[in-house]
């Protein structure tokens, strides 16, 4: 029973769901980004190169034969990749500086003093009172 209890304990904590939060938003931005990539970047990228599609391109390693389909080395699909990998290390590079930037700000904000303590108005008060007798 104390497993049990120890993986409760471990799956409710903040970090384990903010972990599972964070992967899972990671997943969908990257079909998001991929999507970008293919679907808006690229395909005017292969137009400005001769109408190339960068799915298509590749490297015929061996003909095909038959019922045997062609042997293909697709670089075009590898380039895409590389495309998607830099937007996506950009765009979360560009949240952690936001995100540092925030935190930067709110430890900046200059807080308002403590009040006074007990001690220190009573001081106050006799201070005054002795000045005023003067």
């Amino acid at each position: 029973m104390s497993m049990m209890k120890d993986f409760k304990e471990f799956a409710i904590k903040g970090n384990v769901v903010d972990m599972a939060v964070g992967i899972i938003v990671g997943a969908a931005f990257g079909k998001i980004v991929s999507s970008f990539v293919a679907d808006i970047i690229m395909p005017p990228i292969g137009v400005a190169m001769g109408g190339t599609d960068f799915t298509s391109l590749g490297y015929v390693l061996q003909e095909a034969v038959g019922e045997t389909p062609a042997v293909m080395m697709s670089y075009g699909n590898f380039v895409q990749t590389i495309i998607d990998f830099v937007i996506v290390a950009l765009a979360i590079f560009v949240a952690v500086k936001v995100i540092a930037s925030l935190k930067k700000k709110e430890e900046e904000a200059p807080s308002a003093p403590p009040a006074p303590s007990k001690e220190e108005v009573l001081l106050t008060e006799i201070r005054d009172l002795l000045k005023e007798q003067k």
